[in-house]
């Protein structure tokens, strides 16, 4: 298959595209969700020995959900290591101290070209409150879980589900 033609139908706080694809002759009509790149991190406070997780309003859930620290990779000049540390602080207020990655992978690539970026950080001391920046209308609360009880959240996100597995995943090495 090859793209022949991409417009953008909707452009608001996302990007929606009608793209047209020639596959083997036959021309085929679809659309492309597309937020570009975002990052994500599993937070460990290494002193308090804590998992740093956080609660926020998600529209598609219509509720709050526990997740681990995301955002979007929006600043070209940033690296993701350099994006992730900055969400990170913006929503919890730690400086990170270690960052390593765990996966990089698209949640739904049928329909949708987000390309999440997902670290392991660590931790262990507080610059700022957190909670995320007021001009972007963010009300997030920090929820601390300590390693024994990661097998008992109840997770809806995918990117906290692949984390945490990831963390469980760790202490069996």
């Amino acid at each position: 298959m090859k793209i022949i033609d991409k417009q953008v139908i909707y452009d608001g706080f996302y990007k929606l595209y009608k793209v047209k694809l020639d596959a083997e002759g036959t021309v085929l009509e679809r659309e492309l969700f597309d937020t570009g790149q975002a990052v994500a991190a599993l937070v460990f406070d290494t002193v308090r020995q804590r998992y740093v997780f956080v609660k926020q309003y998600r529209l598609a859930t219509n509720n709050d959900v526990l997740e681990i620290v995301a955002g979007m990779h929006d600043k070209p000049t940033e690296s993701l290591e350099e994006a992730t540390c900055r969400e990170i602080e913006e929503e919890t207020g730690y400086t990170v101290d270690k960052i390593t990655s765990i996966a990089s992978y698209y949640s739904s690539p049928g329909a949708f070209g987000e390309k999440l970026n997902v670290f392991y950080a660590e931790v262990s001391k507080k610059s700022s409150q957190g909670g995320g920046l007021a001009e972007e209308h963010e009300n997030i609360k920090i929820v601390e879980v300590a390693p024994e009880d990661l097998v008992n959240l109840t997770i809806e996100d995918g990117k906290t589900i692949i984390a945490v597995q990831w963390a469980l995943l760790q202490k069996m090495k």
